[in-house]
């Protein structure tokens, strides 16, 4: 129900933007983004999961990858699919001679809708759970296997990685009403710093390895920084 609200925003979202004249797409386009956009989230968000975090099981079991007749596929990274869903917007774009770049830019200021009710699904299915804490508004999580409260982390991440990203986003791309790229760099750093800062909050995966201290996903927030940093500074260039 979160990507099929998420995915229902971004189409009312882009029918916003062009009433707005930010975005040129006539309804039968943004239709046809949309597939290219669900497809690159869903494909990027497993495949980013299975060689991500799941190696070692891709590697032994292949078909794991696609096994929906085990009760169904567990498991999707968000870092695949944010990579997933630039590169189906990107192919749609280059297929139909469109500005990629101003694609990019509307959708992250749309994204963070759809990361803010996957992490509200993430709270509502008890999972993903924070690390022990005596706060207030701490959780008892019952598949945590304890009884001991934790952080919230899910709404942490709601809040910070939905709500605040999105209203930095739809500020930066009102600053930038002329596509350029640099509001989709912007998303990418801006994301990163704060995935970096509320994994602090959330419980490791079972054998996560931890290198200087920092989780696999703040790592794979640190590469996705450096590529949005690396995409703002290009194209702000080639906007120059």
């Amino acid at each position: 129900m979160a990507y099929v609200l998420g995915f229902v925003a971004w189409y009312q979202g882009l029918k916003w933007f062009r009433s707005k004249r930010w975005s040129p797409l006539n309804d039968t386009q943004i239709s046809e983004l949309l597939f290219y956009t669900v497809l690159g989230v869903l494909l990027g968000g497993r495949l980013g999961y299975c060689f991500l975090y799941d190696w070692n099981e891709t590697l032994r079991n292949p078909i794991s990858i696609i096994a929906f007749w085990n009760g169904g596929i567990r498991g999707m990274a968000s870092h695949g699919g944010i990579v997933g869903a630039l590169i189906g917007f990107l192919f749609w774009a280059r297929k139909n001679r469109v500005d990629g770049w101003g694609v990019s830019d509307n959708a992250a200021v749309l994204a963070p809708v759809g990361i803010f009710l996957g992490r509200i699904a993430n709270f509502i299915n008890g999972e993903l759970w924070g690390r022990v804490s005596q706060v207030p508004w701490a959780v008892i999580f019952p598949d945590s296997g304890s009884k001991e409260p934790r952080h919230p982390s899910q709404i942490y991440e709601a809040l910070g990685e939905g709500l605040f990203l999105g209203l930095a986003m739809l500020w930066l791309r009102s600053k930038n009403p002329k596509p350029s790229g640099q509001v989709t760099g912007a998303f990418f750093v801006v994301y990163g710093i704060i995935r970096i800062g509320l994994e602090c909050f959330r419980e490791p995966d079972a054998g996560d390895p931890v290198w200087g201290r920092l989780s696999r996903g703040q790592w794979f927030s640190v590469a996705l920084m450096l590529v949005g940093a690396g995409v703002w500074g290009w194209r702000r260039r080639g906007r120059d």
